[in-house]
């Protein structure tokens, strides 16, 4: 009890002080940034700020980890938060920052029971510690928000994926009447991508996404905030249930930016 006030506190007063200067600039090549409204972008940075705060940031493999570093991933974690309930991803004990994809030194049990060891990571989300990311894929998902990869977006989905304790591609939502639907959606374009991967058909969301139900998830949420057009438009139910839980709507930003 006592260290939840004591938390609260902290947050207080950090929040007390306007953010930063050079937040804007060293957010300015993002378009993700320029596409929120004026109280969005306060809100997002308020987040950013506690993220930066409360986390251990840890530079990897030789990185000299700035502060613009953690301000670009900290700032697309928010993202993903930005509308909902959240706890700051309480259970994200660390940040850690490779320069490049890095290779794991123990073994890994994998579907089937395959065991590997050494194999390359862009990133990864463990469940109740780290977030670790490659900083040459963090950089250039944010700078081509077309593309539909995003890899500060997938890992933190991720992290909301565990929030219940289980990684099964269903986060907690808001309400028991929207699992019934999630359920349905998100089963029925689950499947559809994996038919279109093992027939070798494109598809709006990368193939990776036939992985497991977790990784569309993740995939999905790439795909949400970085190529809402063609998500709506050939999938609109899955971008429907995706606004209703991330509760927004990155298709009407986009639209509004354009006709700036």
């Amino acid at each position: 009890m006592i260290f939840g006030w004591l938390k609260r506190r902290r947050r207080k007063k950090l929040l007390a002080t306007p953010t930063p200067e050079g937040w804007a600039a060293c957010l300015a090549p993002f378009p993700f940034h320029g596409r929120l409204s004026d109280e969005e972008q306060e809100r997002l940075h308020r987040i950013a700020r506690v993220l930066i705060h409360e986390k251990k940031w840890e530079g990897c493999g030789g990185l000299e980890l700035t502060e613009a570093m953690q301000i670009i991933i900290a700032t697309q974690a928010a993202l993903l938060v930005l509308a909902i309930e959240h706890d700051y991803y309480d259970d994200v004990t660390s940040i850690l920052v490779f320069p490049e994809s890095y290779s794991t030194p123990f073994p890994r049990h994998g579907p089937g029971g395959v065991v590997t060891q050494g194999a390359q990571h862009a990133g990864e989300a463990w469940y109740r510690g780290p977030v670790i990311l490659a900083w040459d894929w963090v950089q250039h998902g944010p700078t081509d928000p077309k593309d539909g990869t995003n890899l500060v977006f997938h890992e933190f989905a991720h992290r909301l994926d565990f929030a219940d304790g289980w990684i099964n591609g269903t986060p907690p939502l808001h309400a028991k009447g929207d699992y019934k639907a999630w359920g349905r959606i998100m089963t029925t374009e689950y499947e559809a991508l994996k038919d279109a991967a093992h027939r070798g058909r494109r598809h709006v969301l990368d193939r990776y996404g036939a992985t497991d139900e977790a990784e569309f998830f993740a995939v999905a949420t790439e795909t949400f905030f970085e190529k809402p057009g063609p998500l709506q438009r050939k999938h609109p139910e899955l971008y429907d249930v995706l606004k209703n839980y991330f509760r927004q709507d990155p298709l009407a930003r986009l639209r509004a930016a354009d006709d700036e």
